[in-house]
């Protein structure tokens, strides 16, 4: 890993760079992270070998085995990835001490001195967010620009006169900007070394409470919020994966896919990553729902509250006696015992699960009467099995609380126009019309945020049926292990071990319960100890409960653009969560585009502005030096062979309302919404005006327009729409 005498500068576009006042003391100190990523490299592969073949153990010692087994794995990888490019820049002091290096992940020698610090330390900190106006203690900054592990530029910032005596190369916005304009990729770009003072400022921003990051188009905000959560997980031992971890819920798949490099490369990889969709097994192919009214009627958080009485009409005691036979001895079972029983669970037990807790409840009553009638003695475990052999007693149990599933719960408010009044009394009667549906199965993204409110007011219906089936074979298994005890005990005992088989934690200990196979849990039903939520301004009231159920703390970080909301957004952000239960509250704003040139800005920006004209939009700091270009709707296939001859590098999107053809290694084909979050080189605008009118037709026109990082092509049908 070491650089030997091969420099690590590869300045061969910059040779004014390369002087060596200027990067000597540089070398030196990447031979010295060299030398020390050879040795972390050997200890870290020692470490993992001696960790994955400790014993696994068991509980806790199997846990902590398992943490520290990913976590050696996941430093391993990191530092295998970045080798010397580890490092992001380095801060000179103003008051004359030596030059941070600031890493990727922290990184000492053998001798303890500390060669990069961790960008998320508090020391690493001006690096990030000194700013001429503060300069935080510098005297310079410098950020390195890596290609294939050298470094291909570099640019400095200088603070105080001081600071110029390190020759420092003073084209610091020249060389930031330019990499602002570097060819995409199929996935989200390295950034960490150019965030700048206001984005790091968010990033660094404690977890207690909602913060809000609101911004236009290519402010950062995607890159500030992933950023973020691998802070937070650094910083804040609150959020850590025995404390609940962190979700990051994204737009689309097009988007998880573009940014599944970002937290990686920032050493955490035990994120979880979804859409809405992924919440529930229903939302893989779920279409989408074209009546407005009903999208509505299904988005409030009112008809996610019809799903309790939906619920609780499954959960009635029934009304009259009940004789339940038992080899004891007969006890009726009056509609007082059944009450008392069906109010045994606790307020917010899972229905399915409350469900074993009122069959226990009845077999406690059933075991009291008994005793206070029968002569001999009742087992416990013989009658638990007597009962679950009751034919009757079970057809009574499962008829007055059965085992339900949410598909059909959700199923049958669309079914049954009765029982949708019942559980939405303040629907009106032509609304109860308007959600019943031939199929009432036949899922669509509205019904996604119902069927998973009702999953998690069920439970898993599986549970309960694992559950009996486990205390059968356990049940088995004792009695197989005290016929084995009693044939033991009528054995000669003279050193007393079998007295000891007569206690019945001993004769519980010889029972194998390893028949029960618990299924993996839902790895993301939470709770959650932090949540970033990402074009946070499309999710609808119904989406937003869903999301609070696996947060309880309302510890999120909310990322959007009430500008880019396709069904209008009139409130503000603290309305909006207010609304939805979220009231601690804070706003930060970014307001500069560091993604979209000025060309392409000063076309957008009327387009949102004739439905919206308070939007935030964000002020370009560079320029393409490329006009927007209109041509006709047949030259596509030329425009796109055209840009792919002309540019080696990069990506282009063709995003349009219907297909336009397959997708390429370096152009993708995509709808404006599915575009949303995503950025390409070249964007191509089949016919603008075909994406519809009004607010949701102006924001995809905008949302489309404003992915372009160098030029924006514009294709119509007729000379008269190729007009935004």
């Amino acid at each position: 890993m070491s650089t030997g005498t091969t420099s690590v500068f590869a300045l061969t576009e910059h040779p004014a760079k390369a002087d060596a006042a200027l990067v000597s003391a540089d070398e030196e100190h990447f031979a010295a992270i060299g030398r020390s990523i050879d040795d972390a490299l050997a200890d870290l592969t020692a470490r993992l070998d001696e960790a994955r073949r400790a014993p696994g153990g068991t509980g806790q010692a199997a846990l902590d085995r398992d943490q520290e087994v990913h976590r050696l794995a996941a430093r391993l990888r990191t530092v295998r990835r970045f080798g010397l490019d580890l490092c992001l820049g380095r801060m000179v002091p103003a008051d004359g001490s030596g030059a941070t290096y600031v890493g990727r992940t922290g990184l000492t020698d053998r001798d303890g001195r500390r060669l990069l610090v961790d960008w998320r330390s508090p020391a690493a900190e001006p690096f990030f967010g000194a700013t001429h106006a503060d300069p935080m203690g510098l005297a310079s900054r410098r950020r390195y620009r890596w290609g294939k592990a050298r470094i291909t530029d570099y640019w400095d910032e200088v603070f105080t006169p001081e600071g110029l005596e390190g020759h420092a190369a003073l084209d610091d916005q020249s060389a930031f900007v330019a990499s602002l304009g570097s060819s995409r990729s199929t996935r989200m770009r390295d950034v960490l070394g150019t965030i700048q003072s206001d984005q790091d400022a968010i990033i660094r921003a404690g977890s207690r409470g909602t913060l809000v990051v609101d911004g236009g188009p290519g402010t950062g905000k995607t890159v500030v919020a992933l950023h973020r959560a691998a802070y937070l997980l650094y910083s804040d031992p609150r959020l850590g994966d025995r404390r609940g971890g962190v979700l990051v819920v994204g737009p689309s798949q097009p988007y998880l896919a573009y940014v599944s490099d970002v937290l990686p490369s920032l050493g955490e990889e035990g994120v979880q990553t979804c859409t809405l969709r992924d919440l529930v097994p229903e939302g893989a192919s779920a279409r989408a729902e074209t009546d407005p009214e009903v999208a509505r009627l299904k988005a409030s958080a009112a008809m996610v509250g019809a799903l309790e009485p939906a619920v609780r009409f499954h959960e009635q005691p029934p009304r009259s006696t009940v004789e339940v036979a038992t080899p004891w001895g007969d006890v009726r079972l009056r509609p007082a015992d059944w009450t008392e029983a069906f109010g045994a669970p606790d307020p917010g037990t899972p229905h399915n699960e409350a469900r074993d807790v009122v069959w226990d409840a009845l077999v406690a009553i059933v075991a009291d009467r008994l005793a206070d009638t029968s002569e001999e003695e009742v087992p416990p475990d013989l009658l638990a099995r007597s009962l679950a052999g009751n034919h009757e007693l079970v057809d009574v149990v499962g008829g007055s609380w059965p085992l339900l599933e949410a598909t059909d719960v959700v199923g049958d408010l669309w079914e049954v126009p009765a029982y949708l009044r019942l559980c939405a009394p303040w629907l009106a009667p032509d609304e109860v019309r308007r959600l019943q549906r031939e199929d009432p199965q036949a899922w669509t993204t509205a019904d996604l945020p119902l069927l998973d409110a009702a999953r998690r007011r069920l439970g898993d219906p599986e549970d309960s049926r694992r559950r009996r089936r486990h205390d059968a074979v356990v049940a088995a298994e004792r009695l197989r292990m005290d016929r084995v005890v009693d044939e033991m005990l009528q054995q000669d005992d003279d050193e007393g071990l079998m007295a000891q088989l007569r206690q019945d934690g001993i004769r519980d200990a010889l029972v194998d319960d390893g028949e029960l196979r618990r299924a993996d849990p839902d790895l993301l039903a939470g709770p959650f100890a932090h949540v970033v939520v990402d074009e946070a301004q499309e999710l609808t009231d119904a989406e937003w409960q869903g999301l609070l159920q696996r947060c309880p703390s309302r510890s999120f970080t909310v990322v959007g653009d009430r500008a880019q909301a396709r069904h209008g957004f009139t409130e503000s952000w603290s309305q909006r969560l207010g609304r939805v239960g979220i009231d601690r509250v804070r706003l930060a704003s970014l307001s500069i585009n560091y993604r979209t040139p000025a060309e392409v800005m000063a076309e957008a920006e009327p387009v949102i502005r004739a439905v919206l004209p308070d939007a935030n939009v964000p002020t370009s700091v560079r320029e393409s030096h490329l006009p927007v270009v209109r041509r006709p709707l047949a030259d596509l296939d030329a425009v796109l062979a055209d840009w792919l001859d002309e540019h080696p590098e990069g990506t282009a999107c063709v995003i349009a309302t219907g297909p336009t053809g397959p997708d390429s290694a370096r152009v993708r084909r995509l709808t404006p919404e599915l575009a949303k979050g995503l950025e390409f080189d070249l964007v191509v605008l089949v016919d603008p005006a075909s994406y519809g009118e009004g607010i949701e037709g102006a924001v995809d026109r905008y949302v489309a327009m404003t992915r372009a990082t160098q030029q924006l092509v514009v294709l119509a049908p007729a000379p008269d729409r190729l007009d935004v």
